[in-house]
Parts: structure tokens; C-alpha cells; sequence
């Protein structure tokens, strides 16, 4: 999951992430609010996006 660390929903983003059972991960994007995910690219982390996914369904 990611999220932005002032993101209103974080605390939503936090509690599934308690709930999840593995793999899971959950990133905060730092200075980032709810809405910054949707169309600021330059924040989104794909980088981590992509490890997640090679790791997980290789």
C-alpha cells in the first residue's frame, strides 16, 4: 500500500495494512497528500512498485 504521510486516509491505508496477512508492504510518501497520488507521477514511488511485484509474483 502507499500512501501519503499528510493524506487524510492514511490512518484507513494503516489499518489495513494491520490486517493484511503477507506479503504486504506500506509506503508513505513523504509531503504527499490523498489526492497528490493521483496525478503528481513524480511522487508516485514506482520504483518500489515494481520490486514489490517482481518479488511477490515471481
Amino acid at each position: 500500500m502507499i500512501t501519503g504521510d499528510r493524506a487524510h486516509s492514511r490512518e484507513f491505508s494503516e489499518k489495513a495494512y494491520r490486517r493484511a496477512i503477507g506479503p504486504k508492504e506500506l509506503f508513505w510518501v513523504p509531503g504527499a497528500w490523498h489526492v497528490d497520488l493521483h496525478d503528481r507521477t513524480g511522487l508516485i514511488p514506482f520504483d518500489r512498485l515494481t520490486s514489490f511485484f517482481r518479488w511477490t509474483l515471481v
